[in-house]
């Protein structure tokens, strides 16, 4: 931390909330390279893939009960139909893209964050703001760059803070440019946003509750919102980081960021997920489905399982630090837990939505299994952490076999990017039960013409969704 006062800090230097509003208003469609553009692309297409495989969840007919209740005009879309104010629109539509935990994530020593949470608020912004599909791209990648430079630098996680933290400054900021509001507005709203975000680990610790994933889509809510306060005049604190007891004191150290750079290209540093699981269990489950193919594996067959992972992800889903993992019973819990994802591969050759259903997850053959899983930390893997996400599994048969798979790194991660063919693949997938082929398609290729388009014209077709399941799923899920 800073041994600076606020009292010898220089009166007439910008403080943080005004060098990020800084960057925010002056990010241009110039320092989106076409190689920049394209990830994108890739990114926006798997988040609308995610929300779509999302709509029938139980907690989304909650939300638009909720949203009856209080009912409120607007004319921002929910995915899957149905229209309502622009902070109820984030709130659905962010939460939609985390729930079934195959979002993207940029990964730091001390934590990670999910860049993609930022999407359902940007989009909600966007539409209410009347933005061309470049104007979109634009804010979104200034809320990526945002995002994921805190998190570069500070180990929130490590610290005992949820990644939500720096998203509701993110999310704030992009809102802001996309409303266009002033330099000095854009602080404010960063400000009103993040104050009374103050977003705990412990929102991942066991028993894992449904308000991990819903806490992202909070946040979005609050942040769209904020910007239309600062819009109105509303102020915030301008020493959010470094003023008394500030961002800077609650981490115990500066944040070092060079708001000055006006580079776009964080989204190069995304990895993605073919299964739905943390990012830490990506290079788990491809192991371990590996080893069931190679070895034409049934459930029946295996007497036993150990995982060995890097430390974050024992202490996280293996039965560390954050909690046993002995008896999920929840989604939450399960796409948290390292065993029953295991069990699941395994039995089911597959770990997508399905995998995530309550009735599958307390099923009796995958908590048989899942008890004979162990997780256990690795040195070597520990210290390639985050730059690999490294597994072994070992599974002893029946029959007295053992076998190894060691996996370095996972199809997604940074050596072995998810290309754009394999997230058209992927997007397929978990839209089919959905929409139709020709809605697919038409989803499609508006994200490849983004910049030539609007966003309510995305946002057309996002409303053709079905909110339950309608269509035959041969999809077998990526592999």
């Amino acid at each position: 931390m800073s041994d600076r006062s606020p009292e010898t800090r220089d009166p007439e230097a910008a403080t943080a909330v005004q060098r990020i509003a800084a960057f925010a208003q002056g990010a241009s469609p110039a320092a989106l390279t076409p190689e920049v553009r394209r990830t994108f692309k890739r990114n926006i297409l798997d988040s609308i893939g995610c929300a779509i495989a999302a709509v029938p969840g139980r907690p989304f007919a909650a939300l638009r009960d909720q949203f009856a209740e209080y009912r409120a005009n607007g004319g921002c879309t929910l995915i899957g139909g149905g229209q309502t104010s622009p902070d109820q629109a984030a709130l659905y539509n962010s939460s939609l893209v985390r729930y079934v935990d195959l979002l993207d994530s940029y990964m730091s020593p001390g934590g990670l964050c999910h860049p993609s949470d930022n999407f359902g608020v940007v989009l909600a912004a966007a539409e209410h703001a009347k933005a061309s599909g470049e104007e979109f791209l634009l804010a979104l990648a200034v809320a990526y760059e945002i995002q994921c430079r805190i998190t570069a630098v500070v180990p929130v996680m490590a610290k005992g803070f949820n990644h939500a933290i720096q998203l509701a400054v993110s999310a704030a900021a992009a809102c802001g440019k996309l409303f266009g509001l002033t330099t000095e507005e854009i602080a404010h709203a960063i400000a009103i946003a993040t104050i009374d975000n103050v977003s705990l680990t412990c929102v991942h610790a066991e028993p894992v509750s449904q308000w991990k994933g819903f806490s992202p889509g909070m946040t979005g809510m609050r942040a769209i919102y904020a910007a239309s306060l600062a819009k109105r005049g509303f102020t915030g604190p301008s020493n959010l980081f470094e003023g008394p007891n500030g961002l800077e004191r609650m981490f115990a150290q500066d944040i070092p960021v060079d708001w000055a750079d006006p580079s776009l290209e964080v989204v190069l540093q995304t990895v993605m997920k073919k299964y739905c699981s943390l990012i830490h269990g990506q290079p788990v489950l491809e192991a371990t489905l590996a080893l069931r193919r190679s070895y034409d594996l049934g459930a029946s067959d295996v007497e036993s399982v150990v995982c060995d992972t890097f430390q974050t992800g024992y202490d996280i889903a293996g039965g560390g630090a954050f909690g046993s993992k002995d008896t999920p019973r929840t989604k939450e819990q399960a796409d948290y837990n390292m065993k029953y994802l295991i069990a699941a591969a395994l039995l089911d050759g597959q770990v997508g939505p399905a995998q995530l259903e309550e009735a599958r997850v307390r099923a009796d053959d995958a908590q048989d299994l899942l008890s004979r899983v162990t997780v256990r930390p690795d040195r070597s893997f520990t210290e390639r952490y985050p730059l690999e996400l490294n597994a072994r599994i070992t599974i002893r048969t029946r029959d007295g076999r053992t076998l190894e798979r060691e996996q370095r790194g996972y199809e997604g991660g940074l050596d072995d990017p998810l290309s754009w063919d394999r997230t058209v693949e992927k997007f397929n997938w978990l839209s089919e039960p959905f929409a139709d082929e020709s809605l697919r398609w038409r989803i499609v290729r508006a994200v490849e013409d983004l910049e030539t388009g609007s966003v309510r014209d995305l946002m057309a077709l996002l409303a053709e969704v079905r909110a339950k399941a309608t269509y035959p799923a041969r999809h077998p899920g990526i592999q």
